[in-house]
């Protein structure tokens, strides 16, 4: 378990801060933003999860610790060395992503046949979820990204693109499984 007594350490003052395996780096690496942007994503799910209730508010909780195993995830690199590791790293794994996709597959069993692309709105609930779907898919541009250059492990990434269709989903769910949907009119403001 994680004890944080002292919530400044004044050790990342000159720009750069510590991964999982005290490895430092600069702040604004490539990892770091990966992680970073993951960690915004877990705070746009917090903003939707004020408008949610039931299951989708218990589903959205899910997420929310999901993503933090992700950030643990991608601040800890070099896989390979995981069996040295004093403690074993977290690492997002297959049953995550399968998990996401019976659940898209759950929602979107009732939802209309799509005919148009959608704009973000409808209800409130849905327009945080296109927030939480547009950052998620940043996070997954990085993370791919840092995977050109650095060890990543795939699963996080597929969960990244499995999650951003969730969202997608997720927010049609919101809106009256897609028959509250604002459709978008190609042309209509020429």
């Amino acid at each position: 378990m994680v004890t944080l007594n002292k919530i400044y350490t004044r050790s990342g003052d000159k720009g750069d801060t510590a991964l999982g395996n005290g490895t430092r780096v600069a702040k604004n690496s490539a990892r770091v933003n990966a992680y970073g942007t993951v960690d915004e994503t877990n705070a746009t799910v917090g903003l939707a999860r004020l408008h949610a209730s039931g299951d989708m508010d218990v589903a959205l909780s899910r997420i929310q610790n999901d993503l933090f195993d992700l950030g643990a995830d991608l601040c800890r690199p070099d896989m390979a060395s995981d069996a040295d590791a004093e403690y074993p790293p977290l690492r997002v794994n297959e049953a995550l992503v399968e998990r996401l996709e019976a659940e898209i597959d759950d929602m979107n069993r009732d939802q209309e046949t799509l005919k148009s692309f959608i704009l973000p709105g409808g209800s409130a609930l849905s327009a945080h979820l296109h927030l939480c779907r547009t950052v998620s898919r940043r996070a997954e541009r990085l993370a791919v990204e840092l995977s050109e250059t650095e060890s990543v492990n795939p699963a996080a990434v597929k969960y990244l693109n499995r999650l951003s269709d969730w969202f997608f989903v997720a927010s049609r769910a919101a809106n009256n499984n897609g028959a509250e949907d604002v459709l978008w009119v190609p042309g209509a403001n020429r």
